[in-house]
């Protein structure tokens, strides 16, 4: 076994990681980013290093840096946690070509799985059903339009090397498949560097059910049962759940199969999860993610499995420690995203300061989180705060005790999706177990779960004070605790800054509602990703007036009212604050 493992991440997955570390009396090494230095996730492991500036590129995606710490640390394998590198195949050989344990599956299988097009190829010549569509990329719109009719509309026109909901578009019908098809190539080059595309049937409202299996060096495959995840926008998960509330036995066990033969195909070793669609009763594979996954919590909740140990023990050379006959579902687990985005603005990300953090507690409830009262959740990564987890004996009881669990949680600062769950699960939709796609697409009805207006704090409330500090030394960080005052004048530990210094209360800038009839203004912090209008253009209500990047999404700004472009203050890759004036669009 390792004595000390690297963990290439950060947030709630590296503390996740370090603590089935500790427990299995292994030492562990934090990775972080130059905003990140108070960061929880820095502070579980047993030692910490410094990465580099917050741009992930420069931090958490530099392979050489990551690399060099693990060599200085004297760590003997890299766990990647999800996300950035987790599905990397040139990240994980070089790992083994550095002498390191990789903790994940062999590079060959991340690259089967990591293209979606030979993914698919893979499985249906291994028998298992695919989603109707093809399997060879598209070179350009005319060529997907042509073999869009062969296929028939609607159309889901997604990145090769995407996941995630990265990559994702859906034409309806022929004239949204050229908006569709740079939309998805665009995104697949952004987040994966392969603008390639492929098309599939688009299946109205099907379930997402995902399977989770293990496998080791020695040839042993099982699943863990399944996760329901059709809680989705944008078609990024929001709520999972399981066992799924319309899986059978022996759908179970079919779908089971169907994953476990997914794996052995591609040589699969470590934790891996095979998503599929089901419609009814047909279940077809969509895509394997060959990394652990953020809801992997449901699944150790029902059947009282350690999954990341597992990975540890598999990638040390052990076998399994529990056969297919010894997986046993017990009871109902359910997970909530809590992430900073506001549902009644088309869940629009909601960055910001934490001012005041408190997790719910009790039986049957479990909170996986990277923050805490004073940390930033930035707009240079996801917008997760946590994942609030919850068991009981079945699905009703489950949901009253999320609920629950929900209405202890208090985070102050910025805005969650707390609101949102809470409304969602009250709902007959949630109760019948259905996908709730109509109520996630009603704009009447999220708009119900707007906040309500903060009361105005005292700004000369004095601020408290820490006598913890951090040093670093040759890029690595220590704790000090210092004994005595600190010096007149010192800043107080808040949580990163943006290099301006520490922002006392209330001097945030609040988004501005409105601003006047024709005033266009940005409903949030990021990256201007894309304009598509020009002064002196008319639009219609509803157009689409420009693109804005922020954490990992793309946000489309469209038209409040139809009219004339009178002013555009906007230019492409440049920062866009929230509040900040898009156009001034005029009326005749």
């Amino acid at each position: 076994m390792f004595e000390k493992v690297l963990i290439a991440n950060r947030g709630e997955i590296s503390i996740r990681v370090a603590r089935a570390l500790r427990e299995m009396g292994i030492g562990s090494v934090a990775v972080y980013s130059e905003i990140e230095r108070e960061a929880p996730h820095v502070r579980a492991a047993d030692e910490a290093f410094l990465l580099g500036p917050a741009i992930p590129a420069e931090s958490y995606l530099n392979v050489e840096k990551i690399l060099e710490i693990a060599s200085t640390s004297g760590a003997e394998a890299i766990h990647p946690g999800y996300g950035f590198l987790a599905e990397n195949a040139p990240f994980a050989k070089a790992v083994e070509k550095a002498k390191i344990t990789w903790i994940g599956p062999p590079p060959k299988a991340i690259e089967a799985m990591g293209s979606k097009t030979e993914a698919r190829k893979i499985m249906e010549k291994a028998g298992v059903p695919i989603v109707p569509g093809d399997t060879e990329p598209v070179d350009d719109v005319a060529a997907a339009k042509s073999k869009a009719k062969e296929i028939g509309y609607p159309i889901a026109v997604k990145a090769a090397g995407g996941g995630g909901g990265k990559g994702f578009r859906v034409a309806m019908e022929e004239s949204e498949l050229e908006d569709a098809f740079e939309g998805a190539s665009r995104e697949g080059e952004k987040f994966f560097s392969d603008p390639t595309v492929y098309l599939e049937r688009y299946l109205e409202d099907p379930r997402h059910v995902e399977v989770q299996v293990l496998a080791d060096a020695k040839g042993n495959v099982i699943h863990l049962g399944e996760r329901d995840c059709s809680i989705q926008r944008r078609h990024q998960k929001l709520i999972e759940e399981s066992p799924g509330p319309q899986v059978d036995e022996e759908m179970r066990e079919r779908i089971g199969k169907i994953a476990t033969d997914a794996a052995a195909a591609v040589g699969y070793r470590s934790a891996g999860t095979v998503e599929g669609l089901q419609v009814g009763d047909d279940y077809f594979f969509l895509e394997m993610n060959t990394r652990v996954q953020v809801e992997h919590c449901v699944t150790e909740m029902v059947t009282g499995f350690d999954i990341v140990r597992e990975q540890v023990r598999i990638a040390s050379g052990e076998k399994l420690s529990i056969s297919q006959e010894e997986v046993e579902l017990r009871g109902h687990a359910i997970e909530c995203r809590i992430n900073a985005e506001a549902a009644h603005k088309k869940f629009a990300p909601a960055p910001g300061a934490i001012t005041t953090y408190r997790e719910p507690a009790g039986p049957g409830v479990r909170v996986d989180s990277g923050v805490e009262a004073g940390s930033e959740v930035t707009p240079m990564y996801d917008p997760m705060v946590a994942k609030l987890i919850v068991w009981d004996a079945d699905r009703e009881q489950a949901t009253t005790r999320m609920l629950r669990a929900l209405g202890e949680y208090e985070i102050e600062g910025l805005k969650t999706l707390i609101p949102f769950h809470t409304a969602l699960l009250q709902t007959e939709e949630w109760a019948k177990g259905d996908t709730c796609h109509d109520l996630l697409e009603n704009k009447a009805w999220l708009k119900t779960l707007a906040f309500p207006k903060l009361e105005k704090r005292d700004d000369d409330a004095p601020e408290l004070q820490t006598k913890d500090y951090t040093v670093e030394v040759s890029g690595r960080r220590f704790d000090v605790k210092v004994i005595g005052e600190a010096f007149a004048g010192a800043a107080i530990a808040s949580g990163p800054s943006n290099g301006a210094g520490p922002a006392k209360r209330g001097e945030r800038k609040k988004a501005a509602a409105g601003g006047g009839p024709d005033l266009l203004e940005s409903p949030l912090q990021g990256n201007m990703w894309k304009v598509l209008v020009k002064e002196g253009d008319e639009v219609a209500e509803g157009q689409l007036i420009c693109i804005i990047e922020a954490m990992k999404m793309e946000n489309e700004i469209t038209a409040h009212k139809a009219g004339t472009i009178a002013e555009l203050p906007i230019k492409e890759g440049e920062a866009v604050t929230a509040g900040a004036l898009l156009a001034v669009i005029k009326s005749e």
